[in-house]
Order: structure tokens, then C-alpha cells, then sequence
């Protein structure tokens, strides 16, 4: 089996958002998107003095495709429009299908406001084809108990499984489109395989630490882009790392974004504008 090999890296932009601190590898210089991953903030590390004003995503809206949000330390709390609402804590992940659209806000909670403390949020973008961009609103949040921590390479390695199949384990999320989600944890040395991957674009983005794979070394804040022949992949760390890591089957349809909306055509746009400005993200049915 050939394995993928590594064709750049993209590092990730610095592009704070008021006092919060946020990279973001893609969309980037020399890379649009790596479809059907759109998008990626790295927000933080950093720590909150006690009485912050916490994150600032108040309530905004979304069409056409999925958040993914992962709670690296500290804590979110989300709120939207289809009545779902949780507190996710460090380890957890939260996944939501905008879909047809909603009204969502991603905010500290009061907690944490009052005592501050450490805060690291990874949000990533995942595209939905043209068929699925009108399916209803959906979100599943789930806390680090509830995703499977499945130990390899004598425990040097731990693959937090989120979406998908993997060594006869299956992640708590299920995708609408077959999108494979991980976390790894890596010691020094430590290493994750995985195949299967012929025609599938790999997302795997350094959040901490430093790997190689695919021939070529991955740095912390780098995103990595890989070809789309290669059929196995293998993860080696070569300090203590965590990693985003990531498969999925490209779309391969035009992206017309603006804001908020992810559609596949301008009028798209303009519907998902009107749509909202005349109230028909407000209150909707999940």
C-alpha cells in the first residue's frame, strides 16, 4: 500500500478577535480550503483573569454546512435557535449541523467568567454537499467520558475517536457524510496508523508539540496538506504532541461563502440573507 505523502504546510495566521487569542491555518495563503474542511480558528492557549468577559460569539447565524468544536481546556457553553443548549468541558467536542439554518451562541459560562482560568478551542468548518445544505438543524455535544480513548504503540499513543470506525471501535457522532474525527495525544516517539485513506482529503493540523508524516516534519500551528492518492498514513511524534486529525471524501462542488452562509451559488446566498433578516432562523425545528 503506498502511503500519503506530504506536499506543504500551511501555518496557521494570527488574527486575534478582540482579547482573544486565534490562528487560523485555513483559509489561508496558498490555501483555500482542503474540501471538505473549510475552515479552522485555533483559539488560544491562553488564561482568563477572574471576572472576564469570556469568549465573544454571541448569537449569529449559519447556513449550509457544520461547526465542529473542540474543547481543548476550559469550558463552553452553547445555546441556539433549535432549542439545544449544554455546557461542554475540557476533552469534549460539540457538532453542529446548521443545515437550513439557526441562530447559535458560543459563549463562557458564568462560571468561568467569575474565576477565569485556562482556555484552548479548536472550531472547525466541514462543508456539506448541495443535497444536504437545506437538511434540518442538528447538534450533538458530547463530554470526554463519552468518546472513546483507544491507547496504541504501548500507550505512547491515545486516539480520542469522535466520527467514524476505527479498530473496531465507532465515535459517538455519527457524520452525514462519512467524515472520519479524531484528537491524538502522542508521547515523544509515539505512534498512530491509519489506511483506508485512497481519495480522501486528510486534515491534520499540530496543536501542540511536533510530528512527522508523510515524509516531512509537522511543527505546532502548521496544518498539513497531503495528496490524495496515498492509501495509509502513518503519525509519528517527535516531541509530545496533539493533533487534529481528520479524513474525509471531497465534495468537489463550487463554494459561494459569505459570512456566515457556506452555499454553492451567489443566489444561494442572497436566499439564506433574506431568509434570515425576515426571521426564519429564530425558531426553528431540529
Amino acid at each position: 500500500m503506498t502511503g500519503k505523502t506530504l506536499i506543504a504546510l500551511h501555518g496557521a495566521q494570527r488574527d486575534d478577535i478582540a482579547d482573544l487569542v486565534t490562528r487560523r491555518p485555513v483559509p489561508g495563503p496558498g490555501l483555500e480550503q482542503v474540501d471538505p474542511f473549510l475552515f479552522l480558528n485555533h483559539h488560544g492557549p491562553q488564561t482568563y483573569p477572574p471576572g472576564n468577559r469570556g469568549l465573544p460569539f454571541g448569537p449569529h447565524p449559519h447556513r449550509g454546512f457544520e461547526t465542529v468544536t473542540f474543547i481543548v481546556e476550559g469550558e463552553l457553553a452553547h445555546r441556539d435557535s433549535a432549542g439545544h443548549e449544554s455546557i461542554i468541558r475540557a476533552g469534549g467536542v460539540q457538532w453542529m449541523t446548521a443545515g437550513s439554518g439557526l441562530i447559535h451562541a458560543e459563549v463562557s459560562p458564568e462560571d468561568f467568567q467569575r474565576t477565569g482560568g485556562p482556555m484552548e478551542i479548536l472550531q472547525l468548518w466541514v462543508n456539506l454537499p448541495g443535497r444536504l445544505k437545506m437538511t434540518p438543524p442538528r447538534y450533538v455535544g458530547v463530554q470526554a467520558n463519552e468518546i472513546p480513548a483507544i491507547p496504541m504503540d504501548h500507550g505512547r499513543a491515545v486516539v480520542h475517536l469522535i466520527s467514524g470506525a476505527w479498530g473496531g471501535h465507532h465515535g459517538p457522532i455519527p457524520s452525514l457524510t462519512g467524515v472520519f474525527m479524531t484528537t491524538l495525544d502522542l508521547k515523544a516517539g509515539g505512534k498512530a496508523g491509519f489506511g483506508s485513506l485512497a481519495g480522501r482529503n486528510i486534515f491534520l493540523y499540530v496543536v501542540r508539540g511536533a510530528v512527522k508524516a508523510g515524509g516531512g516534519n509537522i511543527p505546532a500551528w502548521n496544518l498539513a496538506e497531503f495528496d490524495l492518492d496515498g492509501e495509509v498514513l502513518e503519525i509519528e511524534a517527535t516531541q509530545d504532541a496533539v493533533v487534529l486529525f481528520g479524513h474525509a471524501e471531497p465534495i468537489g462542488e463550487p463554494v459561494f461563502t459569505h459570512g456566515p452562509f457556506v452555499m454553492n451559488t451567489r443566489e444561494e446566498i442572497v436566499d439564506a440573507i433574506r431568509d434570515y433578516n425576515a426571521g426564519l432562523f429564530d425558531n426553528v425545528s431540529a
